[in-house]
């Protein structure tokens, strides 16, 4: 078995989805699905193709009410190409007998090859072998190239090849009730003899997608132009020819593809660049070589490896590799070019309609550590969209900025008003955009990213005017409670995501969620600390701009000593009276159910309310030891007057441990990172269950409907930082490793003050080595030792055993 391919033997209908999802092909720019070139939408297969940033509205009556609902847009499909023999039909694997069929997705080179064998009724056997790409240094190109060997038969090879843009929004079942025809037909035809064009414009965004294919084919190796008639209607362009072949040729159908659209850069009408882009191009193997070299430099800056001898499972390595190939997929070095955030379910699907949420916060602490760059630019995504949440600051009557729970093309909230229930049937009010805390992750996000890299100017030009925005909000919904004497911040949603409001309460939300109200004042203390960090003129002009009086910096220094968190029975409350719900009997339910991950679809289908329990979807509280260190949340706390107790952790991981359904990957992911210091063992046991996260589909068919990106991230961030104990704080590189046995010995690169780092970490030793030889030296610190690396040189450290 390779840790570099991951292969499907056989056809089964019934998980074709989800290898379409794990087959998916992109590079930041366009992402296409790893379906079969001849299949159509139809209920087991889904050849989508998304374009990061191409979002359209359609409108619909649901339950007596007009919804909105912004998606990300399934393009053209560019992928259309099947064989007929003589006047036989066109190939459906369904109506032949497949006698081997294999698909391979080679990491490495970022190439899905499939190989079929096929006998039709009248036995003849045909050999099919197909190579794709979606081109990783040419974001605009993609290229199919298939291999027929007419093993037993001589006859007529029929061909055909084309676009399809009467495809629409359907790859969620759920969704399928709700309008999803978003293209509207410009144009269609050819613009050569090898070479068609399907212009579409989505019906109210109004962005023109121009897709043109140029197919070229050859006998027996050499070039051959069969004649060709072209057939169009609207949005449907394909080319049909034939070869005469005898037993034992091959006939090899080269296709590359163009896909522009309005909003690129540097185009002025999307048909005409990519005729232009198809003239220029080169053939299959010249691209395919540049593509693998693109691939190449790609996974040498992103260098990981979990070495053999580690107890992680059979396909840890291949699995960790296929995570980190989905997200260089999802996150490039295009997408510094394009205005796009981190869509929560990649560029492989359509579930969340391809929304923004608050996966940043999962995603890019890992990727600062690698490709700092690709950081700044998607934290712009937020930049651009920051008077987008002034807006919606102030028409809560607040100040500062109020990020949306659901991003997609302007910034606007674009969370459903009503979601449906498929166990009961029933359209039920969503109130899911009452989780405020997506603006503390784009504070968090920046503020780590000018923390791994010192970028001043990054600070001085976005994330200072985002993150003191940000604090403002938070300040201004917060209240002052004279019995309390404490501010307090009522009527939200944490990140547990079950409890919408108080058992029977009219009005929606909660009070005082431990999550929020800590992050809240994390984001203040940022705030004070982004004033001080800021040079003298800057600060001046941000705070005059801003109209930063000196009395709400005064309000921002008595919030962080008097925000009022919760506590019960020795824990950290989930929200003020979490403690006065009922308790669940959890062993009844999985008896009764068995995969009880939504609970709150269960309980609403038996008349009930997740509401009146205490049951959580996902962490909550515990987000806040994934997040901040112990250290940092003992100072955070003390300085509001609350004394973090010796097991006042342990004892809040345990009480909510029990009480989580983990209806979410994430669930896993925090987890384990907050089971590492304690409880290793445990640790790795959810560290091994987020690894199954999307490989074996652990939500029950949700991965076929778009991956879970920040599970993705997770997994590698979990070796990357949660084992190793990496932090990077005042400048240094801090490791506090406990590093799992059972892991063997794992190894990356990171890039760290642009400095270079190969690190390697075993249980009993961390060696840190610098790559670059031209770059300022930097200090490395692990446990109580502090060691300077100098360029093209190494530092050691032994770990403790236990």
């Amino acid at each position: 078995m390779s840790d570099w391919v991951l292969a499907y033997e056989g056809f089964d209908p019934a998980h074709e989805g989800l290898r379409e999802a794990l087959c998916t092909l992109g590079n930041g720019y366009v992402a296409t699905r790893g379906a079969a070139p001849e299949s159509r939408a139809d209920g087991v297969h889904y050849p989508g193709t998304y374009v990061a940033g191409c979002w359209n509205r359609l409108t619909d009556n649901v339950d007596g009410q007009t919804v909105d609902n912004e998606s990300m847009v399934n393009l053209p499909n560019w992928l259309p190409l099947t064989i007929a023999v003589d006047q036989g039909d066109w190939l459906d694997l369904a109506q032949v007998e497949v006698l081997t069929q294999r698909q391979e997705l080679d990491l490495r080179r970022g190439v899905l090859t499939r190989r079929v064998r096929i006998r039709d009724a009248q036995g003849r056997i045909t050999g099919l072998t197909q190579r794709r790409f979606v081109h990783m240094k040419r974001a605009h190109l993609a290229g199919l190239e298939t291999t027929v060997v007419a093993e037993n038969w001589s006859g007529l090879l029929r061909i055909r090849s084309g676009i399809d843009g009467t495809v629409k929004n359907a790859g969620v079942r759920r969704y399928n009730t709700l309008a999803g025809d978003h293209l509207l037909p410009i144009d269609q035809g050819g613009a050569s003899p090898d070479t068609v064009v399907l212009t579409v414009e989505t019906s109210q965004s109004r962005i023109r997608i121009a897709t043109g294919a140029r197919t070229r084919v050859w006998l027996s190796g050499e070039r051959c132009d069969p004649p060709r008639q072209l057939r169009t209607e609207p949005g449907l362009v394909e080319q049909e020819m034939a070869v005469a072949v005898t037993a034992g040729q091959e006939v090899t159908v080269e296709k590359v593809v163009a896909m522009h659209t309005v909003r690129d850069w540097a185009v002025s009408e999307p048909a005409e660049t990519v005729v232009a882009a198809l003239e220029r191009a080169d053939d299959f193997e010249a691209l395919l070589a540049e593509h693998t070299l693109a691939w190449a430099h790609l996974w040498d800056r992103f260098y990981t490896a979990l070495e053999d001898g580690h107890q992680a499972g059979p396909q840890a390595s291949l699995t960790i590799r296929l995570y980190l190939f989905h997200l260089l997929q999802t996150l490039s070095l295009h997408t510094l070019e394009a205005d796009a955030g981190v869509p929560a379910r990649g560029l492989h699907g359509e579930a969340y309609r391809g929304h923004v949420f608050w996966d940043e916060l999962f995603v890019l602490p890992m990727l600062t550590l690698r490709a700092p760059g690709l950081t700044r630019a998607l934290m712009k995504y937020r930049y651009r969209r920051l008077p987008a949440a002034r807006d919606a600051a102030l028409v809560c009557g607040l100040t500062g900025a109020l990020y949306p729970w659901q991003s997609g093309s302007d910034g606007r909230e674009v969370s459903q008003l009503i979601h449906l229930n498929p166990l009961s049937g029933r359209w039920l009010p969503d109130v899911s955009q009452l989780q405020r805390h997506a603006g503390l992750a784009v504070a968090f996000t920046a503020w780590h990213y000018f923390e791994a890299t010192g970028d001043m100017g990054f600070l001085e030009e976005e994330g200072a005017e985002m993150i003191l925005e940000i604090a403002r909000y938070w300040a201004s919904l917060a209240t002052h409670d004279q019995d309390l004497d404490r501010f307090v911040i009522r009527g939200v949603m944490g990140p547990d995501e079950f409890h919408t409001g108080y058992p029977g309460a009219e009005t929606a939300g909660v009070d005082n969620n431990s999550y929020t109200n800590i992050m809240a004042v994390w984001v203040l203390r940022r705030a004070l600390d982004v004033l001080e960090a800021l040079p003298v003129r800057r600060r001046l002009e941000l705070t005059e701009s801003l109209g930063v009086h000196p009395s709400e910096v005064k309000l921002w220094q008595q919030m962080i000593h008097k925000m009022f968190v919760p506590f019960h029975l020795g824990v950290i409350s989930q929200f003020e009276g979490f403690e006065d719900l009922e308790e669940l009997n959890w062993e009844d339910y999985r008896q009764r159910y068995g995969n009880i991950q939504r609970l709150d679809r269960i309980l609403e289908a038996e008349g009930r309310s997740v509401n009146d329990y205490k049951a959580s979807k996902q962490p909550d509280v515990l987000m806040l030891f994934y997040l901040l260190s112990a250290d940092e949340l003992r100072d955070l706390l003390s300085e509001l007057g609350y004394t973090l107790k010796p097991d006042l952790i342990p004892r809040t991981i345990e009480y909510y441990l029990g009480r989580t359904s983990h209806g979410s990957t994430l669930s896993a992911l925090v987890h384990a990172w907050v089971l590492a210091r304690a409880h290793r063992d445990r640790s790795v046991d959810y560290f091994k269950l987020l690894l199954e996260s999307d490989v074996a589909d652990v939500q029950g068919g949700t991965t076929a409907e778009g991956i879970h990106l920040a599970a993705m991230a997770g997994s590698v961030d979990l070796l990357q930082r949660c084992f190793t104990g990496l932090e990077t704080r005042g400048g240094v590189l801090r490791f506090n490793p406990q590093w799992p046995e059972q892991l063997g010995t794992f190894s990356c690169r990171l890039r760290f003050r642009g400095n270079d780092i190969i690190v390697r970490i075993s249980s009993t030793l961390l060696r840190v080595s610098a790559v670059s030889d031209d770059v300022p030296e930097i200090q490395v610190s692990c446990h109580d030792q502090l060691l300077t690396l100098r360029p093209g040189e190494s530092v050691e450290f032994e770990l403790p055993s236990g």
